[in-house]
């Protein structure tokens, strides 16, 4: 097996900023020569995850919408008590997303649907330099 990598780096202004890193992964691919492998993408810090998704205004409002919902940035969080923090719900959120996807390599291209992209969100309270580790493995 062979392994080529590359390393993202974005500046996100926190609060569920949702940024479509499709092309910075393709670049990374692209790079590698690779036909045939798979591609992992994963975000360091754990207030931060990756995910795939239709990445446009509707969607993108509907899920921030959806998670405001089920993890609310107001709340009696243990992790705020216990490190008088603010920012529990981040924590909370990245975990049930996760923090990487592993994406199918063919003919050189990431075999994603025609209105699926890549994207990172970053929950934290505050804006952040977030770094992204590519790997193409084939």
């Amino acid at each position: 097996m062979t392994v080529h990598g590359g390393l993202l780096r974005l500046e996100t202004s926190g609060n569920g900023d949702i940024v479509d890193i499709t092309a910075g992964v393709a670049s990374v691919l692209d790079t590698s020569g690779v036909d045939r492998g798979v591609v992992t993408v994963f975000a360091t810090g754990s207030t931060v995850a990756v995910t795939t998704m239709e990445y446009e205004p509707g969607g993108v409002r509907d899920l921030q919408a959806l998670l405001d919902r089920l993890i609310p940035t107001s709340g009696d969080y243990e992790h705020n008590r216990l490190n008088h923090d603010t920012n529990a719900h981040a924590h909370v959120r990245a975990a049930v997303i996760g923090p990487s996807e592993m994406i199918p390599v063919v003919d050189g291209h990431m075999v994603l649907g025609t209105w699926q992209q890549v994207v990172l969100i970053d929950f934290d309270d505050r804006p952040r330099r977030r770094i992204v580790t590519v790997q193409v493995l084939s």
